[in-house]
């Protein structure tokens, strides 16, 4: 958690450790100017005790430290110190990845230029979603996907905040180095391979190639020609352009392994963009993640023709 702790101000550094060590589930840090810092995870939510208190966590909002404009500064400073050049150009689409595969989103004043994203001068809100890998999670799931020496088709789906992205890094891993198939990952926004300066923070398996940063269009075009991947990985997945991506891979011998926004069987078969997908029967495994009471992960598994196969 050091790359997280290192972005805060430096008098704040101290408690902001404490807390996260104090919390037990973090999922993730909101800091906005003006308002308490936000400590979530595990549908428990707390906030940064003001400066003078024995504890780093409070319940009362009344006693949570706000964020200062000099604050969000010192803390923009440090995120901006790790690379000019690529915090520049990370910032146009939103976000960065720290060290260790934290993400860092950002929101704020935008000057746009040409109908483009020119620069955020102004950023005043930050969501830090920490980075935590949950190695063999995909493990029960793979007997369900394998077909033969390869895998079917297959589309991990889910509300947000499930854990469609953590499962899908999770069964990259295990396809690379237990099924050893050669796997390319288009990682568009930064967040399975959690590249930083072009390493993968965390584990993708010894066969995986990472593209990052790139769109998925571009990116599944690039590796077909360049990788010669048995498996093409990617994160959420939508509209006409990727499915002509994906398409053209189906043509080249890839099987592709990718997630999607829906909360139910009846949502994704519903989805307008998702009508060709579902036409043409690329999908040969629909796998519906859910969470339980608990806050435990479960799956259900659907066919290409939307029966339930586990």
């Amino acid at each position: 958690m050091e790359g997280v702790q290192k972005i805060f101000p430096v008098h704040l550094r101290g408690r902001v450790e404490k807390a996260m060590s104090a919390h037990g589930a973090l999922e993730e840090i909101r800091v906005r100017i003006g308002q308490p810092v936000i400590f979530s995870g595990g549908d428990r939510e707390m906030y940064l005790s003001e400066e003078n208190s024995g504890e780093a966590l409070t319940k009362e909002p009344e006693k949570a430290y706000r964020m200062k404009a000099e604050d969000i500064l010192e803390t923009v400073t440090f995120l901006s110190r790790y690379s000019k050049y690529a915090f520049e150009e990370e910032m146009k689409n939103g976000f960065l990845t720290l060290e260790g595969g934290h993400r860092v989103g950002v929101a704020g004043g935008v000057r746009m230029e040409g109908g483009e994203v020119a620069d955020m001068p102004y950023i005043r809100f930050l969501n830090i979603r920490i980075a935590r890998a949950k190695v063999g999670c995909a493990r029960e799931l793979m007997a369900h996907l394998r077909n033969g020496d390869t895998i079917h088709n297959t589309l991990l789906f889910s509300a947000p905040g499930i854990g469609k992205t953590t499962y899908l890094r999770d069964c990259i891993r295990l396809l690379s180095d237990e099924a050893g198939l050669s796997v390319s990952l288009i990682d568009e926004r930064s967040e399975i391979a959690a590249c930083h300066m072009g390493i993968p923070q965390n584990d993708v398996g010894m066969r995986t190639d990472v593209l990052d940063g790139v769109s998925k269009q571009k990116g599944m075009q690039m590796m077909i020609r360049s990788m010669a991947p048995k498996v093409l990985a990617v994160d959420e997945l939508g509209g006409e352009a990727d499915y002509r991506a994906m398409t053209q891979a189906l043509y080249c011998g890839c099987r592709i392994l990718g997630t999607v926004h829906a909360g139910d069987i009846g949502e994704l078969w519903e989805k307008e963009e998702f009508k060709l997908w579902r036409e043409s029967g690329i999908f040969g495994r629909y796998v519906l993640l859910k969470r339980g009471s608990a806050g435990t992960r479960y799956f259900e598994i659907y066919d290409g023709k939307r029966e339930r196969v586990c």
